[in-house]
Parts: C-alpha cells; sequence; structure tokens
C-alpha cells in the first residue's frame, strides 16, 4: 500500500544511522552528488519538502532529523548539545554513508552546524549553503550592538531561563505554530501543519530543540574564517533573524555569494522553493 510520504516524494530511503552513541533518523532522496539539508529549530527533516522535490531528480539528498528532533534521539543533558557533538553527528553520518566531497546546506540551527562544520572540516565540504542562519561571530557582535537584532532574539533569553521550554507546549504548541506558520509569507497546508504537531509531539523533542540554545551561546572555539565557496541566502522578511546579520560577512568568508530575498520570511526556503532551488543548483553546478 503505497503511504502518503510516497505520494508526496516517490522512491525514498528512511534509515536509524548509529553516530557515537545516538541514532539519527535519516531520510534520502535521489542519486547524484551528495547534498546535505540541515533544518533548524523548530522544524524536522519535512520542513525541506519543497526543495526535496525540486531537488531530488539532480542530487542526493541526506535529511536528517537533528539529534533531540522528531524521530531522533534525544540524550538528556544539556552537554549532550554542544555544537562540537552536533558537527560531529554530520560528519559521523556522511562516514557512515561512505560519502564524499559533499556540500552542506544548513537553515536556522541546522546552518548554525554548517558554520561551524566548514570552519573545522573544509577538506572534506565541496561548498557551503547557508539559509536565514547567522555567522556566529556576527550573530555574536549585532545581539550586543544592534537593538534590532537584540529585541529579534527577544525568545532565546527566555528559553535560557529554568523551565524556559514549559511555555512551548501550552495550548497546543500556539508559539511554536505562530513561528513557524503565522511568520512566514506563504500559507503551510494542513497536512503540513500535521506532519510539523506530530513532530512537536515526540516526547522530548521540544527540550532537545531548546537544548540547542542552552548549550552554545559563546562559540569561543570558532574563528569564523570559512574557506569553502559559500553561498548565502537570507530572507529579508526574517522576524528573528534580522538583515543586520549580513553586515561584516565579507570579513570572514573568503568566497561569498550572498542573495537578499524580497518576499521570503525566516521560512525561506518554504516561502521561495523555485528561487532557492535554482540559485542552489547554479552554485553546486559552478565550477568556476
Amino acid at each position: 500500500m503505497t503511504t502518503k510520504m510516497e505520494e508526496i516524494f516517490g522512491t525514498f530511503q528512511e534509515e536509524y544511522v548509529p553516530v557515537d552513541g545516538i541514532r539519527l533518523h535519516v531520510m534520502m532522496f535521489g542519486m547524484g552528488e551528495p547534498l546535505f539539508l540541515l533544518h533548524g529549530f523548530p522544524d524536522f527533516w519535512y520542513g525541506w519538502k519543497d526543495l526535496i522535490l525540486l531537488l531530488k531528480n539532480e542530487f542526493k539528498l541526506i535529511v536528517p532529523d537533528l539529534r533531540g528532533y522528531n524521530l531522533s534521539d534525544k540524550p538528556e543533558g544539556v552537554e549532550n548539545y554542544e555544537i562540537s557533538l552536533l558537527v560531529s553527528d554530520i560528519k559521523i553520518l556522511a562516514e557512515k554513508l561512505d560519502l564524499s566531497n559533499y556540500s552542506v546546506c544548513g537553515h536556522d540551527w541546522g546552518g548554525m552546524i554548517a558554520w561551524n562544520f566548514a570552519e573545522k572540516y573544509p577538506d572534506l565540504l565541496k561548498k557551503l549553503i547557508i539559509l536565514n542562519a547567522p555567522h556566529p561571530k556576527v550573530f555574536r557582535k549585532k545581539l550586543q550592538t544592534d537593538k534590532h537584532q537584540r529585541k529579534a532574539s527577544g525568545y532565546i533569553f527566555k528559553f535560557l531561563e529554568p523551565n524556559g521550554e514549559k511555555g512551548l507546549y501550552e495550548n497546543e504548541f500556539q508559539t511554536l505554530k505562530f513561528s513557524v506558520f503565522g511568520t512566514a509569507v506563504k500559507e503551510y497546508d494542513e497536512f503540513d501543519k500535521s506532519q510539523y504537531i506530530q513532530a512537536w509531539k515526540q516526547p522530548g523533542a521540544i527540550l532537545g530543540g531548546v537544548n540547542y540554545y542552552r548549550a552554545n551561546m559563546a562559540f569561543e572555539n570558532f574563528t569564523g574564517i570559512i574557506n569553502v565557496p559559500t553561498l548565502v541566502l537570507h530572507g529579508m522578511k526574517d522576524m528573528f533573524v534580522t538583515s543586520a546579520v549580513l553586515d561584516g560577512l565579507d570579513e570572514y568568508v573568503k568566497d561569498l555569494t550572498l542573495v537578499r530575498v524580497k518576499d521570503a520570511s525566516h521560512w525561506i526556503q518554504h516561502d521561495q522553493p523555485e528561487f532557492i532551488a535554482k540559485k542552489i543548483k547554479d552554485f553546486l553546478k559552478d565550477n568556476g
């Protein structure tokens, strides 16, 4: 019997891959040059749906639930969500899947992981793609100096408080629903919304996502220097990561292509999938 996911995506692989003492739930689509798609908060693999459909005929897409999310393991303790472990998860996952010369595309926290991965393991990457995820060094500066970004990031400071995640469960995830469905430019359909709610209901998933913020506020071991060709796509209607984080990027990224996307929110891959897919294809196919 054909499942709903098969109706949407056609053929795909679904695996639980052991990495460093935990298991990651991983969806894989297509054949060709490997490209990791790393989601952020409060997302999960399915948030890449529209890009998967547009890219799967030309690339091998590796789309995990990151640790702490949806169907991946959710280890207890803030220390289990430090950036070094999140980066290691992706490196080990690539090794387990016998992949080399791959590219990484990250959104939100997935982008934070991707920035750190590119600094630590530039020789493993072909190219880096960032969607509405601030460069950690630039972001830290903007939190100190830019009042608009500080206000937009107010939710982060709430997460850092004891039991700061509790409010996210209230009124059937009302805050999470607004943060995703209420701030996007393009409307989500009812099936997509139901998938998000199902992911948020997974035991430990909300706390796992919040622990990313609690474990990683300093990035002290991160110089920020990126020596991998990098494409940054930024939705200019983002309510959480303002365009101020684009200032000074070229001081850290040696080979930078920066695209400001006018009619896109934080959920840029949902709002403008055709535009984003074309930019990704052109970038990855450019051997110049």
